[in-house]
Protein backbone atom coordinates (compact mmCIF):
# COMPACT_ATOMS: atom_id res chain seq x y z
CA UNK A 1 0.00 0.00 0.00
CA UNK A 2 1.24 3.47 -0.82
CA UNK A 3 0.48 6.30 1.61
CA UNK A 4 0.94 10.01 1.02
CA UNK A 5 1.48 12.19 4.06
CA UNK A 6 -0.43 15.20 2.69
CA UNK A 7 -4.03 14.06 2.71
CA UNK A 8 -3.52 10.61 4.27
CA UNK A 9 -4.71 9.08 1.01
CA UNK A 10 -3.98 5.42 0.60
CA UNK A 11 -3.68 3.48 -2.62
CA UNK A 12 -3.20 -0.25 -2.85
CA UNK A 13 -1.05 -1.29 -5.78
CA UNK A 14 -1.73 -4.82 -6.86
CA UNK A 15 1.00 -7.25 -7.81
CA UNK A 16 0.89 -7.50 -11.64
CA UNK A 17 1.96 -11.20 -11.47
CA UNK A 18 3.92 -11.23 -14.70
CA UNK A 19 5.24 -14.77 -14.17
CA UNK A 20 1.80 -16.17 -13.31
CA UNK A 21 0.26 -14.61 -16.44
CA UNK A 22 2.95 -16.04 -18.74
CA UNK A 23 3.34 -19.37 -16.94
CA UNK A 24 1.45 -21.41 -19.54
CA UNK A 25 3.59 -20.05 -22.38
CA UNK A 26 6.81 -20.75 -20.46
CA UNK A 27 5.68 -24.30 -19.63
CA UNK A 28 4.88 -24.96 -23.28
CA UNK A 29 8.29 -23.67 -24.37
CA UNK A 30 9.99 -25.83 -21.73
CA UNK A 31 8.10 -28.93 -22.88
CA UNK A 32 9.03 -28.19 -26.49
CA UNK A 33 12.68 -27.82 -25.52
CA UNK A 34 12.72 -31.05 -23.52
CA UNK A 35 11.47 -33.02 -26.55
CA UNK A 36 14.33 -31.89 -28.80
CA UNK A 37 17.40 -34.02 -29.36
CA UNK A 38 20.46 -32.77 -27.48
CA UNK A 39 22.90 -30.99 -29.78
CA UNK A 40 20.41 -30.39 -32.60
CA UNK A 41 19.71 -27.07 -34.31
CA UNK A 42 16.03 -27.34 -33.38
CA UNK A 43 17.00 -27.63 -29.70
CA UNK A 44 19.03 -24.41 -30.02
CA UNK A 45 16.01 -22.68 -31.57
CA UNK A 46 13.72 -23.95 -28.79
CA UNK A 47 16.24 -22.82 -26.16
CA UNK A 48 16.25 -19.34 -27.70
CA UNK A 49 12.43 -19.19 -27.69
CA UNK A 50 12.35 -20.17 -23.98
CA UNK A 51 15.03 -17.59 -23.14
CA UNK A 52 13.01 -14.87 -24.91
CA UNK A 53 9.91 -15.77 -22.88
CA UNK A 54 11.89 -15.47 -19.63
CA UNK A 55 13.48 -12.22 -20.82
CA UNK A 56 10.07 -10.74 -21.61
CA UNK A 57 8.84 -11.51 -18.07
CA UNK A 58 11.98 -9.96 -16.56
CA UNK A 59 11.62 -6.85 -18.75
CA UNK A 60 7.94 -6.43 -17.82
CA UNK A 61 8.81 -6.71 -14.12
CA UNK A 62 11.69 -4.21 -14.40
CA UNK A 63 9.54 -1.74 -16.34
CA UNK A 64 6.78 -1.90 -13.73
CA UNK A 65 9.23 -1.49 -10.82
CA UNK A 66 11.00 1.47 -12.42
CA UNK A 67 7.74 3.28 -13.19
CA UNK A 68 6.30 2.64 -9.73
CA UNK A 69 9.47 3.57 -7.83
CA UNK A 70 9.84 6.77 -9.86
CA UNK A 71 6.22 7.71 -9.19
CA UNK A 72 6.61 7.14 -5.45
CA UNK A 73 9.83 9.17 -5.32
CA UNK A 74 8.27 12.00 -7.36
CA UNK A 75 5.12 12.22 -5.21
CA UNK A 76 6.65 11.92 -1.72
CA UNK A 77 9.38 13.60 0.32
CA UNK A 78 9.63 10.83 2.92
CA UNK A 79 9.31 7.17 1.98
CA UNK A 80 9.06 4.39 4.57
CA UNK A 81 9.55 0.76 3.54
CA UNK A 82 9.36 -2.45 5.48
CA UNK A 83 12.56 -4.47 5.15
CA UNK A 84 11.04 -7.92 4.92
CA UNK A 85 13.21 -11.02 4.89
CA UNK A 86 12.07 -12.42 1.56
CA UNK A 87 14.63 -15.25 1.71
CA UNK A 88 12.97 -16.60 4.85
CA UNK A 89 9.48 -15.99 3.47
CA UNK A 90 10.28 -17.97 0.32
CA UNK A 91 10.78 -21.10 2.43
CA UNK A 92 6.98 -21.32 2.52
CA UNK A 93 6.35 -23.14 -0.77
CA UNK A 94 2.77 -21.86 -0.97
CA UNK A 95 3.80 -18.22 -1.43
CA UNK A 96 7.37 -18.56 -2.73
CA UNK A 97 6.55 -18.08 -6.40
CA UNK A 98 4.43 -14.98 -5.71
CA UNK A 99 7.12 -13.44 -3.51
CA UNK A 100 9.77 -14.08 -6.14
CA UNK A 101 7.52 -12.68 -8.85
CA UNK A 102 7.07 -9.34 -7.05
CA UNK A 103 10.86 -8.65 -6.62
CA UNK A 104 10.77 -6.82 -3.28
CA UNK A 105 14.53 -6.52 -2.95
CA UNK A 106 14.88 -4.93 -6.40
CA UNK A 107 12.02 -2.53 -5.65
CA UNK A 108 13.65 -1.33 -2.41
CA UNK A 109 17.02 -1.05 -4.19
CA UNK A 110 15.46 1.19 -6.85
CA UNK A 111 13.71 3.30 -4.21
CA UNK A 112 17.05 3.71 -2.40
CA UNK A 113 19.06 5.05 -5.31
CA UNK A 114 16.22 7.17 -6.72
CA UNK A 115 15.43 8.76 -3.36
CA UNK A 116 19.14 9.48 -2.86
CA UNK A 117 19.39 11.01 -6.37
CA UNK A 118 16.28 13.20 -5.96
CA UNK A 119 17.02 14.22 -2.36
CA UNK A 120 14.18 12.29 -0.72
CA UNK A 121 14.32 10.58 2.67
CA UNK A 122 14.00 6.80 2.69
CA UNK A 123 13.37 5.13 6.04
CA UNK A 124 13.75 1.37 6.34
CA UNK A 125 11.62 -0.10 9.11
CA UNK A 126 13.03 -2.90 11.21
CA UNK A 127 11.97 -6.36 9.94
CA UNK A 128 10.69 -7.18 13.42
CA UNK A 129 8.47 -4.06 13.66
CA UNK A 130 4.93 -5.50 13.99
CA UNK A 131 3.28 -3.15 11.50
CA UNK A 132 0.41 -5.55 10.76
CA UNK A 133 -0.32 -6.44 14.40
CA UNK A 134 -0.50 -2.88 15.81
CA UNK A 135 -3.82 -1.04 15.53
CA UNK A 136 -3.17 2.24 13.71
CA UNK A 137 -6.11 3.87 15.55
CA UNK A 138 -5.38 3.11 19.21
CA UNK A 139 -1.82 1.72 19.07
CA UNK A 140 -2.56 -1.54 20.87
CA UNK A 141 -0.58 -4.56 19.66
CA UNK A 142 -2.90 -7.45 18.94
CA UNK A 143 -2.19 -11.12 18.39
CA UNK A 144 -0.10 -12.43 15.48
CA UNK A 145 -2.20 -12.87 12.38
CA UNK A 146 -1.86 -15.54 9.71
CA UNK A 147 -1.17 -14.49 6.10
CA UNK A 148 -4.71 -15.29 4.97
CA UNK A 149 -6.19 -12.73 7.41
CA UNK A 150 -6.45 -9.68 5.13
CA UNK A 151 -8.95 -7.68 7.23
CA UNK A 152 -9.42 -7.56 11.00
CA UNK A 153 -11.16 -5.69 13.82
CA UNK A 154 -9.23 -4.33 16.81
CA UNK A 155 -10.33 -6.00 20.04
CA UNK A 156 -9.46 -2.87 22.04
CA UNK A 157 -11.10 0.00 20.12
CA UNK A 158 -13.28 -1.87 17.60
CA UNK A 159 -11.70 -0.23 14.53
CA UNK A 160 -11.96 -2.25 11.32
CA UNK A 161 -8.67 -2.50 9.36
CA UNK A 162 -7.44 -3.66 6.01
CA UNK A 163 -4.15 -5.42 6.84
CA UNK A 164 -2.04 -3.60 4.23
CA UNK A 165 -3.51 -0.14 4.80
CA UNK A 166 -3.11 -0.54 8.57
CA UNK A 167 0.54 -1.58 8.12
CA UNK A 168 1.22 1.41 5.86
CA UNK A 169 -0.35 3.79 8.42
CA UNK A 170 1.86 2.32 11.15
CA UNK A 171 4.94 2.67 8.93
CA UNK A 172 3.97 6.25 8.14
CA UNK A 173 3.97 7.01 11.87
CA UNK A 174 7.67 6.00 11.93
CA UNK A 175 8.39 8.91 9.57
CA UNK A 176 7.07 11.50 12.04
Amino acid sequence: AVMTNDAMVSEKIENPRFLRKSEAKVKKAQRTLSRKKIGSKNREKAKLILAKKHERIANQRQDFLHKLSRRIVDENQVIVVETLKSKDMMKNHKVAKSIGDVSWYEFVRQLEYKSRFYGRTLIKADPWYASTQICSTCGVKGEKKKLDVREWTCTHCGAYHDRDINASLNLLMLAD
